[in-house]
């Protein structure tokens, strides 16, 4: 495994950027998540990693490297798409041996078997081993692609979304499999998704893009306790941060804009009167649905409250974040 370094990497396509001066450290045998929406850059960085895309401006660098002028093959990373692509006349075993019978690779007969049989029995697809790749269903054939991954060495593994396609408990199982794998073999993973809980879940550093730039870089629970703007904040944590106007509660720095109020933010009990609107009952805890000065806020309370739609209780801001009109970080 190696360190992993982009320097300031730029890439337009026509008139639009894809990638604006992003520099972000990949330490060795670190778990790093790229977080944003559709259009943030996160696949982008991931092809210039890999060698798919070369950068207008800016160099990759690998175990202290340059990859510049290097192909995807000399790289020696192993990439895995959101979309399966697999040779679809091989079995799932040819597939997974694919990579391993590289001329680069030379690998051993009986390393690859082994190799095979420990990962097939990682991913839950020890059983279709001798399918072929077109009888499986979509979800199988993401496994394969996870797979045909893993039973390399490289020197980091990019991951673009690779769990999208998978319904919800093996998605959930496969999280704990593949943090566990990286943990296991100190590898060094580049992941990029767009769900906050694969991000908190799995991630040693977290980096936020937003439209081609770089917002913030660090722990999970750093960016969540310590966001840098509103965009940071809305990144991560379940429920989503309320957002509303500062002067809607006292205390608010003269040039504030925002208010920011976590659920943790909110204290219950005392304050002013706002509200439920709607319970929703979640097994380990309840989330209320507040209105407060005819704005909209959600908050959680106790798995097992008797508070309904109509009940009015006191709220009010505990630590809370604020923001200026750029929606940058002020307290």
């Amino acid at each position: 495994m190696a360190e992993v370094r982009l320097d300031g990497l730029t890439k337009k396509f026509n008139d639009s950027v894809a990638l604006n001066n992003v520099s972000i450290t990949v330490p060795d045998g670190s778990f790093v998540v790229l977080l944003g929406p559709t259009g943030a850059g996160k696949t982008t960085t991931l092809r210039m990693v890999s060698g798919l895309d070369t950068p207008d401006e800016g160099d990759v660098f690998i175990g202290g490297l340059s990859m510049k002028g290097l192909t995807p093959a000399q790289r020696n990373v192993a990439m895995v798409f959101q979309q399966y692509s697999l040779y679809p006349h091989l079995t799932v075993r040819d597939n997974l041996a694919f990579p391993l019978k590289s001329p680069l690779l030379k690998t051993p007969a009986d390393e690859i078997r082994r190799k095979i049989s420990e990962v097939a029995e990682i991913l839950q697809i020890s059983h279709k081993l001798d399918n072929k790749a077109t009888a499986l269903s979509g979800g199988e054939m993401q496994r394969v692609s996870i797979g045909r991954a893993l039973v390399r060495n490289p020197a980091i593994y990019l991951m673009d979304e690779p769990l999208s396609s998978l319904d919800a408990k093996l998605r959930s199982d496969l999280r704990v499999e593949l943090k566990n794998i990286q943990a296991n073999l100190g590898a060094t993973f580049l992941y990029v998704t767009h769900d906050q809980i694969e991000a908190m879940t799995m991630a040693t550093h977290v980096g936020v893009l937003d439209e081609g730039k770089l917002v913030q870089f660090g722990t999970p629970r750093e960016i969540y306790e310590n966001p840098i703007s509103i965009y940071s904040a809305s990144r991560l944590g379940q429920p989503r941060i309320n957002v509303l106007p500062a002067h809607l509660f006292d205390g608010a720095p003269e040039n504030a804009h925002s208010i920011g109020l976590r659920p943790e933010q909110i204290e219950q009990g005392k304050g002013e009167d706002s509200l439920v609107t709607r319970v929703e009952h979640l097994g380990d805890q309840t989330r209320l649905h507040l209105s407060f000065k005819d704005h909209d806020l959600i908050t959680v309370t106790d798995a097992h409250t008797r508070l309904q739609s109509g009940d009015i209780i006191k709220i009010q801001p505990e630590k809370p974040f604020y923001f200026d009109a750029d929606g940058a970080r002020l307290a």
